[in-house]
């Protein structure tokens, strides 16, 4: 038989208005009440109705996640699997479930908005999208709290990475070591594509330095192969750079290979570097120099300022959130004579 929430009042002494707020996170229970029934319900086995919970609060505590890549890496995407992760942990931590949003439930085709009104979500964090497309702009703008994360909307919150912080301690490190014919691979087309370009121009920029069109080629995030073929078409021209900075670690392993079957070496003959951190590509040697994201912390921030929203709308404003990146040297980016 279940165990009710009467009894887990009886066992932690306090009454059952006083255990169900600590179980609900109100504000006016202290954080060591909270852990006491959190804790004793753990003890004992009790587990919350969730149709009664749902019926008392107006709230379902399902959260809704967009989430759609144009590769069809899915899951397996490095940088959005870990932020994913992360949102997922935290959300569970406060009490939520995680839907995946999309377009069929079954043989029935329906809009992000819809499917998120079939599921009855409380909430939904944007995380990998056209955000241009229609109905996306239809969701963001209807009256279903909603976080995204890389891209910023009016009075949404937003969740990003220093985008542009990188990209500048990228660039400086890497004319720090003597480089100046520097080449950058960038993403296809979205708000972090246009902050990172517009910093690579602007630190390069601030230090004097120009940059060819030649030296500046659209890619595309995850994609190995296209950055090989771009990599491929800079290394055949005839003034060659002596660094290329990738779109992302992942297709930095495209560039790589396109420059060992042009005769090169990474970094003796050319250095490169990427944009992530992604632990499985730091394992390789040499070690990618690259700006690592903290996909924990925005993670964690989604799902933080989500539950914020939907369990107090009138003290939640829109906001941005910005989390610092940090520089991996690595082995990939040589240094140079300058003369």
């Amino acid at each position: 038989m279940a165990v009710t929430i009467r009894e887990l009042s009886q066992k932690c002494g306090l009454s059952v208005s006083t255990v169900s707020k600590a179980l609900n996170g109100y504000s006016d229970v202290s954080e060591e009440t909270r852990e006491l029934v959190r804790s004793l319900a753990q003890q004992i086995g009790y587990r919350p109705n969730s149709l009664a919970r749902a019926l008392k609060t107006n709230r379902t505590y399902n959260l809704g996640v967009l989430f759609v890549d144009d590769n069809q890496s899915g899951l397996t995407h490095n940088y959005f699997a870990s932020v994913l992760e992360s949102f997922k942990v935290e959300a569970e931590r406060r009490g939520y479930d995680i839907t995946f949003i999309n377009h069929n439930i079954g043989k029935t085709n329906m809009t992000y908005l819809e499917h998120c009104r079939y599921r009855n979500v409380d909430g939904v964090c944007l995380a990998c999208v056209d955000f241009q497309a229609a109905e996306v702009v239809e969701l963001v703008t209807s009256d279903i709290p909603a976080v995204t994360i890389d891209h910023l909307f009016n009075n949404r919150t937003c969740i990003q990475s220093e985008n542009r912080q990188g990209m500048q301690e990228l660039v400086r490190y890497v004319c720090g070591k003597g480089h100046r014919n520097i080449a950058y691979v960038y993403g296809n087309k979205s708000a972090v594509t246009e902050i990172r370009v517009t910093s690579f121009l602007r630190s390069m920029s601030d230090l004097g330095l120009e940059v060819s069109d030649s030296f500046l080629q659209q890619g595309m995030y995850h994609d190995p192969g296209i950055t090989y073929q771009v990599v491929k078409r800079i290394l055949a021209a005839p003034r060659r750079p002596s660094c290329i900075l990738m779109p992302d670690d992942y297709a930095a392993l495209g560039g790589i290979e396109a420059a060992g079957e042009a005769g090169l070496r990474v970094p003796e003959d050319l250095s490169v570097a990427g944009f992530d951190g992604i632990k499985m590509i730091q394992r390789l040697t040499p070690r990618l120099t690259t700006i690592a994201q903290d996909t924990t912390r925005i993670g964690q921030e989604a799902a933080r300022q989500l539950v914020h929203l939907i369990e107090r709308p009138r003290t939640t404003y829109p906001e941005i959130v910005s989390i610092p990146t940090w520089l991996i040297p690595g082995e990939t980016v040589r240094e140079l004579v300058v003369r």
